[in-house]
């Protein structure tokens, strides 16, 4: 890696930065990870949103009140009584026990669904070969980033469950990774962003059977290279693919590690996967 390209990759001097950090099921269906995470996630001083994914809480109610769980390819199915599911479980009890454990640290947190303020507009996935149910795809030009400035501005800390909306009064579930790399794309017109998607493992590595080969820093073109050479596990491939679309589109950086590096992956010293 060239001089010119450590530089670029740097986040030292940087003014105005923002850290948008997504936390999966991982996370979410293990309080003592969770209360790790959030007790590292308050320390950050920067400005600072936090996506969160749904877990398995929702299939767990979902069967206590007799609403079958269906997947297909690993997605689910939204139908009608599984958005109001999903809707209660991401947007209010999840959410908003993510938001007290962050008021009890000393961040003043506020939780929000896409519906909140019309900040995330979506359309309902149409059927193709199958019909996902309420299931949105963001629209990323509508998305109002304006309002989300304005808790920042004013020390609030957004904390999004993965629901967006319609316009015509419909919840739709919606992919969290999707939530947060619209959500940086929107907002790197006004802040220099680092999108961190909280890991399973340590980074991305380059021989996925050693967690110690995690790689520091990626640009595109040692990027070309792992894949021409078959290094790199082919289900981080997408992963990757969408962190340079999302660079393309503005956003400064994105990071994929470990949500244990959390504080480590705020600053140039990572440990995780820094993509330029």
């Amino acid at each position: 890696m060239s001089t010119e390209e450590k530089d670029h990759s740097s986040t030292e001097g940087i003014q105005n930065a923002l850290f948008i950090i997504k936390i999966g099921g991982n996370i979410i269906d293990n309080p003592g990870a969770l209360e790790t995470f959030l007790a590292d996630f308050s320390k950050i001083q920067a400005a600072k949103i936090l996506i969160h994914g749904g877990g398995k809480i929702a299939t767990k109610i979902g069967a206590q009140l007799g609403i079958e769980s269906k997947y297909v390819d690993g997605r689910r199915i939204t139908d009608d009584e599984t958005i109001d599911l999903v809707t209660m479980v991401y947007g209010g009890l999840a959410n908003k026990k993510i938001v007290a454990q962050l008021q009890a640290l000393g961040t003043n947190a506020i939780g929000l669904t896409g519906a909140d303020a019309n900040i995330i507009p979506a359309k309902k996935r149409p059927v193709k070969t199958i019909d996902y149910g309420w299931v949105g795809d963001i629209e990323t030009t509508g998305i109002q980033y304006s309002t989300v400035h304005f808790f920042l501005q004013n020390g609030i800390t957004p904390v999004f469950a993965p629901l967006t909306h319609d316009g015509n009064g419909h919840i739709l579930n919606t992919n969290a990774d999707t939530i947060a790399s619209s959500l940086a794309v929107a907002l790197s017109a006004l802040f220099n962003v680092r999108l961190i998607y909280c890991f399973e493992k340590k980074g991305v590595l380059e021989d996925v059977d050693n967690d110690a080969s995690v790689i520091r820093k990626l640009d595109r073109t040692y990027y070309q290279q792992l894949k021409e050479e078959k290094k790199l596990f082919e289900g981080i491939l997408p992963k990757i693919d969408n962190a340079f679309a999302a660079i393309d589109a503005g956003v400064a950086q994105v990071l994929i590690g470990d949500a244990r590096d959390l504080i480590k992956n705020t600053t140039n010293d990572n440990e995780g996967t820094l993509i330029y």
